[in-house]
């Protein structure tokens, strides 16, 4: 990580979220702390021939970071694990634009998450089927969060809210997480799920796309903003962005 990338997220960071398993109720002893997080990279800085980076890594362990930008673009796909950062009950940091950016979060959600999470599942199952093939075991932590994920989804898309824990299904899903449920059995979970989405499309109160304007005003007024908190408050000791980008 550049000097620079790491200024972004320890300086301009506006939400910084605990994710994954501590946040869905799914944690064990050896679970690793997820942080996600988004930035703000000052709007000066799109000027430079060399951009700010759409997201970074680091610096702290399993910490994984997007500019404000890309990840509202990715929000407005229906991205499962962005959405989920917007929903995370176990918030580490919030400024002022992150709580405008975690009440703008209804503005993100539309049918498009049937397509998004059921993709998203659908590849992880494809995955973890072919490991099988080549192991002669599946990865069960994979499946039990692939199963999560198709639950929220079809929790998403019945009452038109993301919810993150995941109350009632938590023994059934560590039992799988300890291989204690056979890969039929799994299998038919899966189905079960499955035409459990499509079912919740028919009726979802979700619309059928999501506010970009309403997104992209918000983000424009941002752009503004950090242009004239750069201009007026930046330290003396900020570094030089340009070229540290990598």
């Amino acid at each position: 990580m550049s000097d620079a990338a790491q200024y972004l997220v320890e300086r301009h960071t506006i939400l910084s979220v605990v994710a994954g398993s501590r946040a869905f109720g799914l944690s064990t002893a050896a679970s690793d702390v997820d942080r996600r997080g988004v930035y703000v990279a000052p709007t000066a800085d799109f000027w430079r021939m060399v951009k700010p980076p759409a997201h970074v890594e680091g610096p702290l362990p399993e910490q994984f970071s997007w500019e404000v930008e890309r990840f509202c673009e990715l929000a407005l796909s229906g991205n499962p694990n962005i959405l989920e950062v917007l929903h995370s009950p176990l918030v580490e940091q919030c400024s002022g634009l992150g709580a405008e950016l975690r009440e703008l979060a209804p503005a993100f959600l539309s049918r498009k998450v049937h397509a998004t999470f059921g993709r998203y599942a659908g590849a992880q199952f494809t995955r973890a089927a072919n490991h099988r093939d080549r192991e002669g075991e599946p990865r069960w932590k994979q499946i039990m969060h692939t199963l999560r994920l198709m639950i929220s989804g079809a929790v998403l898309l019945e009452s038109g809210t993301v919810r993150i824990d995941v109350g009632p299904y938590r023994e059934r899903l560590l039992a799988v997480r300890r291989g204690e449920l056979s890969w039929d059995e799994v299998g038919a979970w899966r189905d079960e799920l499955g035409v459990r989405l499509d079912r919740a499309l028919a009726t979802s109160p979700l619309p059928e796309h999501p506010d970009t304007t309403r997104v992209e005003n918000w983000l424009v007024s941002v752009r503004r903003r950090s242009l004239t908190d750069t201009l007026t408050n930046a330290p003396a000791n900020t570094p030089s962005t340009g070229s540290t980008f990598v």
